[in-house]
């Protein structure tokens, strides 16, 4: 028989396999647990079992056909069902998807979040990387659990294990969330677990894709895991965290059997969230990369140029494109990756959703890089610096602006412009609209992340029959604030452009195509009249 400090750490074992597992569990899998034969093993948990009796515990130890399940204790039943019957949590992105698909006229145009939460619905591994990363990042794992059911257990249990003794320095959360001392460290851990599988598989795709020019990208493999040093763009630079637990220095991009399993997890839970998949497909019914409406071309970020101003040219699996061309190549594979019965077709528009994300000659993303890895591990702020698309600084440029509309079919002289991505910042005294009235800026304000540097809350451009209006709105302190205080959203509006005539129907899009229905009716009409179709149509 076992001393006393054996048979307590058994119990400890036990009933930590007990709970973890939330199932039944057979007394040949509880011995092997504690490393004892079964006969002894019974009679721990029939010893914890009593214990718990005795002790009046809120759990018991059901014995179920020579196995052993901890469940809630009956007397408590009534104290559980009034908190699991407590309504969820209601998380913002998941409210405003179900106010949007009950409305009947929405458009939207995808951007780069839009994206790579299209592209973690369909599984792809960089995606589902980059989206867990960023929720664990601002303190919002919310959105994962409560608008979507996704289960990150499995995840943080990783996470916790993995990382348990390292104090995951550079990974500190942004936006400063409410949340408990547990809650922060396990996001903290969770944002550095992410961000490690993130560089692995993320390495596999730049492998298998050279046409998207991302090799640089490939950074674990530039580490001096003894000098903590690591090369960037051919600079030495010191890493401020020289922690990699799970990174094998001689194959550094390859999963371990633990990242293996949460990302198989996480690959099942994305694809298989109905929720999710029926706001991805609301995305897709509903939106595109561009839109050209009324006159105004609308788009995310940009329209990929050169230095000289002339039209980037991008490769997508072999084929070389670039202005609008680019645009309706790239949304083609958007919709295959979702709809193409054409397996490798699909797998490609999979991938392409996460270039979409980060690449540089994507039309959502418009930067040099994404300097993930940087930002994280390396304190030098000329390493994380991200070069925007020429798009950014020639927007003034009439030249080059009226280039775009000409590739676009429309009219330079009248056309316009609606874009964002870019911060404007009103602040520093920042104007969103460029290019003599030609170029909207409307930026992604409204997100707090983004106030400090803006300094307001977002634009609204608002189009009606008689002029252009912007509406700069001003941040609200929290949303408590708004309550206690009965505060509104304030806003400034300034007209923009004013047209010489009032638009009416019969000068927009929608009139356009009324005109040409009323033509093929009076066309039939005439036919019918001068006896060219016959009544009945014989």
């Amino acid at each position: 028989m076992g001393n006393l400090y054996d048979e307590e750490e058994w119990e400890a074992i036990i009933e930590a396999v007990l709970f973890t597992m939330g199932k039944s569990v057979e007394l040949k899998q509880l011995a092997v647990a504690i490393g004892q034969s079964e006969e002894i093993a019974k009679r721990v948990v029939l010893h914890l079992q009593k214990r718990y009796e005795e002790e009046k515990r809120g759990m018991r130890i059901l014995e179920l056909e020579n196995a052993y399940q901890m469940c809630t204790c009956a007397d408590y039943y009534e104290n559980l069902i009034r908190v699991a019957a407590a309504p969820k949590k209601h998380v913002l992105t998941d409210v405003i998807m179900e106010t949007l698909q009950a409305q009947h006229n929405v458009d939207i145009q995808w951007g780069n979040h839009d994206i790579v939460w299209m592209g973690a619905a369909l599984g792809q591994r960089g995606c589902i990387a980059h989206v867990v990363r960023n929720c664990a990042r601002y303190g919002n794992l919310s959105i994962l659990e409560d608008a979507y059911g996704i289960n990150i257990l499995p995840l943080a249990s990783f996470a916790l294990d993995a990382y348990r003794d390292d104090p995951c320095v550079g990974f500190g959360l942004k936006g400063n969330p409410d949340l408990s001392p547990s809650e922060l460290e396990m996001n903290v851990k969770i944002q550095k677990a992410m961000a490690i599988i993130q560089f692995k598989v993320e390495a596999a795709l730049i492998d298998e894709y050279p046409e998207f020019g991302l090799e640089s990208r490939k950074l674990l493999d530039k580490i001096d895991y003894e000098a903590g040093t690591v090369v960037v763009d051919g600079v030495e630079y010191p890493l401020t965290d020289r922690v990699f637990p799970t990174v094998d220095p001689q194959n550094p991009f390859a999963l371990t059997p633990a990242e293996e399993e949460v990302m198989c997890r996480l690959e099942a839970a994305f694809t298989g969230c109905e929720k999710l998949q029926r706001h991805m497909r609301f995305f897709l019914e509903v939106g595109s990369l561009y839109k050209i409406r009324n006159g105004n071309l609308m788009f995310h970020a940009c329209v990929p140029l050169n230095a000289d101003g002339s039209l980037k040219e991008v490769d997508v699996f072999g084929g070389r494109y670039k202005g609008r061309a680019l645009y309706d190549v790239m949304e083609r594979y958007v919709r295959a990756a979702f709809f193409s019965h054409d397996a490798e077709e699909s797998r490609r528009g999979r991938d392409l959703l996460w270039y979409l994300w980060l690449g540089e000659g994507s039309p959502l993303f418009a930067k040099s890089k994404m300097a993930t890895f940087e930002l994280y591990l390396i304190a030098d702020k000329a390493a994380r610096k991200e070069v925007k698309n020429p798009f950014y600084t020639l927007i003034e440029d009439e030249r080059v602006i009226a280039g775009i509309f000409e590739d676009f079919g429309m009219d330079p002289e009248t056309s316009h412009i609606v874009c964002g991505h870019v911060p404007v910042k009103v602040k520093d005294g920042e104007d969103p609209v460029k290019c003599g009235g030609r170029v909207f800026m409307i930026d992604g304000g409204f997100s707090r992340g983004y106030q400090p540097t803006t300094g307001i809350a977002g634009y609204t451009l608002i189009d009606n029959s008689y002029e252009f209006i912007l509406a700069a709105h001003e941040p609200l302190k929290s949303a408590a604030a708004a309550v206690v205080e009965e505060l509104d959203i304030h806003s400034s509006r300034r007209v923009v452009e004013r047209v010489e005539h009032r638009t009416l129907v019969a000068d927009t899009d929608d009139g356009a195509d009324i005109r040409r229905r009323v033509d093929d009716l009076e066309q039939l009409l005439e036919a019918y009249r001068d006896g060219q179709i016959a009544e009945g149509g014989r």
